[in-house]
Parts: structure tokens; C-alpha cells; sequence
């Protein structure tokens, strides 16, 4: 094996724990998000040679996980025989390592159920912009580059997505 396929080796074994929780994240369900990541290594393994080293290989790499992410969100849209994506474990990074009490962990699943609902009404851009900005921290023009769009239409995806996700979890909460 050449340098270049050992580099990217490297690059995958350091990289895959971070590109899981990506497509987990934008996907809401396991077996989809390591569909992804491996259609993500995939493809950047494919397209080796038109990376330039002008950009960090870590970014050229999450950037091919959202983008297989939001395309398999596209494609699942139109499966009507598609099921929900599980819930979103809420408790894996935002749990202090104290135990909780058994109130304070049904409270917590259930927010993240409902979070999981409310992402379902996003389109695949606003589920990822959304997922870029909240749970990977990214800024509006990392976004913009990770999904290749303008930095303006990254910010309305991301605005779009709160006013969605608020409203849902707002008429959510007033049927109960």
C-alpha cells in the first residue's frame, strides 16, 4: 500500500467515531447512520486523487459524510415504506457522571423523543444545517462548505430549521 492509502487509513481510523455521530445525528438511527459513514468512506476513498491538501483532510472528509447524510435523507423521503428513525439518545454526552433518578431519565427520553419528531418535519438541508450548527458546533460558513452552498442559504436552513423544530415541539407540548 502507498503512502496515500495509508495516510487515508489513518485518516478513517481516526476520523470514524466523529463521522458515526455525524450521520447519527442528521439520520436518527443506527443502521442508517453506518450506511452513511460507509457510503461516506466510500466515496472519499473513490475521490482520493481530487483531494487537493488545500483543506484539512478531516473537513474534505466530514463534508462527504453530510453530503452522503443529506443524500440519503432525500432518498428516504420519497420510501413510504420507510419507518421513523429510532429516538436520539439524548443522555450519551449531556449525562454528569452522577446517576440520575429514574424521574429525571424517563424526562430525558422523552425529550428526546420528541426532538427526534420534531427533526422528521425538516427537510434533509434544514436536518443538516441544523445538525452541523447544534450538535457539531460548526460555524455558518463551515456549513456552507460542508454542504456546498452559499453562507446565506446555510443561515436561513439553520433558521428555518428552529422556527420548524419550535413550532412542532410547541404544538407538541400543548396536545398534552
Amino acid at each position: 500500500m502507498d503512502a496515500g492509502g495509508q495516510a487515508f487509513l489513518a485518516l478513517i481510523e481516526r476520523e470514524s467515531g466523529r463521522m458515526y455521530q455525524l450521520a447519527y445525528r442528521m439520520t436518527g438511527n443506527e443502521q442508517d447512520a453506518k450506511e452513511v459513514v460507509q457510503e461516506g468512506f466510500f466515496r472519499a476513498y473513490l475521490h482520493l486523487s481530487r483531494f487537493e491538501g488545500r483543506a484539512d483532510a478531516r473537513t474534505w472528509l466530514h463534508r462527504i459524510v453530510a453530503n452522503c447524510a443529506v443524500d440519503f435523507l432525500r432518498a428516504t423521503r420519497s420510501r413510504p415504506d420507510r419507518k421513523r428513525p429510532e429516538p436520539l439518545d439524548p443522555l450519551s454526552e449531556v449525562m454528569p457522571a452522577a446517576t440520575p433518578g429514574p424521574e429525571r431519565l424517563a424526562a430525558s427520553e422523552e425529550a428526546g423523543r420528541q426532538i427526534a419528531w420534531a427533526l422528521e418535519g425538516l427537510n434533509p438541508l434544514e436536518r443538516a444545517s441544523f445538525t452541523l450548527r447544534h450538535f457539531e458546533g460548526r460555524s455558518i460558513d463551515e456549513i456552507a462548505q460542508a454542504l456546498g452552498i452559499r453562507s446565506n442559504a446555510a443561515k436561513q436552513h439553520v433558521f428555518r430549521a428552529i422556527r420548524k423544530l419550535r413550532i412542532a415541539l410547541d404544538s407538541h407540548r400543548s396536545l398534552r
